[in-house]
């Protein structure tokens, strides 16, 4: 599927989410549901996303930060040597969707929390045109890392990246930062602000102004 592509229809949900104002003060706003291509874009029209609840394993979760972690298009920090590295690399975007996902989800993964079921839904979610990959291959065009999320108009909601080589996942968020701008996107969601991340140059925002953002990015 490529980035450019027009994503398929996906209907309604039989599923209701909280509004803004019915949100509790904690990151998790619901639980429940499914994974339903349906279900999936009308909760990230909302500023939600899915994740397992630690603990409960198969319980599906639905998680509204507060505080909530973006990277600013204008402010990822890109250092000399990660353009030097960037040289080392090859990058293509939607042609390994299931690898960059499967390598996330790889179990032995510190924290990791990708089961099957979720690699059916967004392998499904890229099969109808939504959710992208973007892919770092080496010299040797080995698979060095990568990143998937999901595209809907303005918006690009970073799910879970990975590296094989060092400095890989950096570049595929680099080159993600660099398609969005030539795009016209505006929003890069990465959920919650991670040292990791906060060294790129994410930042912390409140629910209140995400939901802001993402009204104007879905316009």
């Amino acid at each position: 599927m490529d980035w450019n592509t027009k994503p398929q229809a996906v209907g309604g949900t039989r599923w209701r989410f909280p509004a803004p104002a019915e949100m509790p003060e904690s990151d998790l706003v619901t639980i429940g549901g499914d994974l339903e291509p349906s279900t999936l874009i009308h909760a990230y029209r909302q500023g939600i996303f899915p994740m397992e609840v630690t603990g409960m394993p198969g319980v599906i979760g639905w998680w509204s930060p507060d505080p909530r972690g973006v990277v600013p298009l204008d402010a990822m920090r890109v250092t000399r040597s990660l353009r030097q590295s960037a040289r080392r690399f090859d990058v293509k975007v939607d042609t390994s969707f299931g690898r960059v996902i499967r390598a996330c989800a790889d179990p032995s993964r510190e924290d990791g929390w990708i089961t099957a079921e979720f690699v059916a839904a967004y392998e499904r979610l890229h099969d109808l045109g939504w959710a992208h990959s973007v892919e770092v291959f080496d010299r040797n065009a080995q698979l060095a890392g990568g990143l998937y999320g999901v595209r809907i108009g303005g918006l690009f909601a970073g799910e879970s990246m990975f590296h094989h080589q060092r400095d890989a996942s950096k570049v595929a968020l680099m080159a993600l930062v660099d398609l969005m701008r030539t795009s016209g996107m505006t929003l890069l969601d990465v959920q919650w602000r991670t040292e990791h991340l906060a060294s790129l140059g994410a930042i912390a925002i409140s629910r209140e102004e995400y939901l802001a953002r993402l009204a104007e990015a879905l316009v």
